[in-house]
């Protein structure tokens, strides 16, 4: 499962059951009181999900700003509310890359709809990362 966890919304994604191709499932509020988390946990246990990936925001340099400081504080609080394992990946550029990849959708959903477009980048790249290490090669896309 990927995770794009903004400050209104969280982007959420899921892959395959090979691992192979992510892609956006939805869109989740952020709540106070710990609804957005128990949602999150809700869609990866029915999905089974093996495990998270959140997207960390880094500064363009790689360091950490406010905005990664918050999501570590969500992944966090997360991680404390499950015993599957949450991890982080760089998605430097994923929101921008997201919304210019759904240009052509309605006005009215677009500022929604990347954030799960995002997620979805963000679990790509952790999937592609990881074929890579393991040695297995994948064409690109």
């Amino acid at each position: 499962m990927g995770l794009d966890i903004g400050d209104s919304r969280i982007g959420v994604a899921l892959c395959d059951p090979l691992g192979i191709l992510a892609s956006p499932l939805t869109i989740i509020s952020r709540t106070e009181g710990g609804a957005d988390i128990r949602e999150v946990i809700g869609i990866a246990l029915k999905n089974k999900v093996e495990r998270i990936i959140v997207g960390l925001p880094l500064s363009m340099d790689g360091s950490m700003g406010k905005q990664a400081e918050k999501v570590k504080v969500f992944a966090a609080e997360l991680g404390r509310h499950t015993d599957i394992p949450v991890e982080f990946k760089d998605e430097r550029l994923s929101t921008v890359v997201a919304k210019r990849m759904i240009q052509g959708v309605r006005k009215t959903n677009r500022d929604t709809r990347y954030d799960a477009a995002a997620a979805a980048l963000i679990l790509q790249r952790y999937l592609d990362d990881t074929a890579m290490e393991k040695g297995l090669h994948r064409p690109p896309l």
